[in-house]
């Protein structure tokens, strides 16, 4: 199944990548195609390309281009859900690429085999790295529910960096059923500094405790992330079957509405052209949000003038795309419809946010020449949120 970035490795054959991950690269004219390789082989599904995969995690990690490789293939290795990649994996939580320590952590809980008592004192070594590999350490027994390490998790729940507190606390409240600790996390969806809001995010999810729901769904972190981590609590077994009594929500949360978030002020620009362009651009999707919800506020013509500006300029950006998108659906501008048919339309990963945005316009705007695309994409959508907001979509498209 295609994942994000998969389209940048489309021109290199299964083939070509086991050819030249593990060459030397001063022998290759452009030794940036070996971690390119691990990205393609992580899309394959042959027990070839999965043993080579396996060698690549072992490179020397001396030269540059072997080290980016090595980090790229134990990534590839926990696409791959083989429990044969587990003794590489375990063997690279040892080294000192603390990159490499963190990708084995996270490819070990995408795999999900069974560990044994061993395994979990091999992870819980892994912990006395930095905080950031700290973290991934706690996410990784949280996801897999090991209740051996209690004690020496429970402590963490105080850390002074709140990335580290709060996997401590979403990991206490999942398999230790102390959810009252999750409180402190819920300012921090609305914390001035983004990664702060992510992680909150992501640990919210990881806890388990669905009555934080509702805080979720107006933080102004990515729709995406939201939304993998509201699944995770309304939809634990990934069967796209939401209980009707948190649909309102998980429809709320889809459909995106940034004046409905809990923005800051300075996050919300002036309701001008230039600022509303800018803020669309920046890196923090809170100041997105703003400047999107600063375009809602426009006068219509001149609303629609700016639509077209920035569509003319910088469609091809998939995070103004997806804004672009979401104003049409929200706001049912039937004179820009052909961007809801062209949005609907994007087969390339990073779009698929555009699709949920489309999918909502289709109903909005009573585009019912979309529903073979909205019955396709409700039948075989891979990600979730797409596929139940098609689902959604054709029960109330006439």
């Amino acid at each position: 199944m295609a994942e994000r970035f998969d389209n940048l490795v489309e021109g290199l054959t299964e083939e070509q990548a086991m050819a030249v991950i593990l060459a030397d690269p001063d022998s290759l004219e452009r030794p940036v195609d070996k971690y390119m390789a691990a990205t393609r082989l992580g899309a394959s599904n042959s027990e070839e390309s999965l043993d080579v995969l396996i060698q690549a995690a072992e490179l020397d990690p001396e030269h540059l281009f072997n080290r980016i490789t090595r980090r790229k293939a134990i990534d590839a290795l926990g696409r791959r859900k083989s429990p044969k990649a587990l003794p590489s994996l375990f063997l690279a939580l040892k080294c000192n690429d603390e990159a490499a320590v963190i990708n084995s952590v996270e490819a070990i809980t995408k795999i999900g085999a069974p560990l044994t008592e061993v395994d979990h004192e091999k992870l819980l070594g892994a912990l006395e790295g930095e905080d950031i590999q700290k973290r991934a350490v706690i996410q990784a027994f949280c996801r897999l529910g090991v209740p051996s390490v209690i004690n020496s998790i429970s402590p963490l729940q105080d850390d002074s960096n709140p990335l580290v507190a709060g996997a401590a606390r979403a990991y206490m409240s999942k398999v230790a059923q102390q959810p009252e600790g999750l409180d402190v996390l819920i300012p921090q969806l609305v914390d001035p500094i983004a990664g702060r809001r992510r992680s909150a995010v992501i640990d919210l999810g990881d806890a388990g405790d669905v009555s934080r729901l509702e805080a979720l769904v107006t933080a102004p972190v990515s729709m995406s992330l939201r939304a993998r981590s509201a699944f995770q609590l309304v939809d634990p077994d990934k069967k796209c079957q939401i209980p009707e009594e948190y649909a309102e929500l998980i429809t709320q949360l889809l459909q995106d509405n940034p004046q409905q978030l809990k923005l800051r002020k300075e996050w919300i620009c002036d309701i001008e052209p230039t600022e509303i362009e800018n803020n669309l651009q920046h890196r923090d999707e809170a100041r997105q949000y703003g400047g999107a919800s600063s375009l809602m506020a426009m006068p219509k013509a001149e609303r629609m003038i700016l639509i077209d500006e920035i569509k003319e300029k910088l469609w091809s950006d998939y995070v103004t795309h997806y804004y672009l998108t979401a104003v049409v659906s929200l706001q049912g501008l039937e004179e820009r419809s052909d961007l809801i048919r062209l949005a609907l339309a994007e087969t390339i990963p990073q779009y698929t946010k555009s699709r949920i945005a489309a999918a909502w316009g289709c109903l909005r705007l009573g585009l019912v020449d979309q529903k073979p695309l909205l019955e396709e994409l409700s039948a075989n959508a891979f990600w979730l949120p797409l596929k139940w907001t098609c689902q959604r979509v054709l029960k109330q498209l006439s």
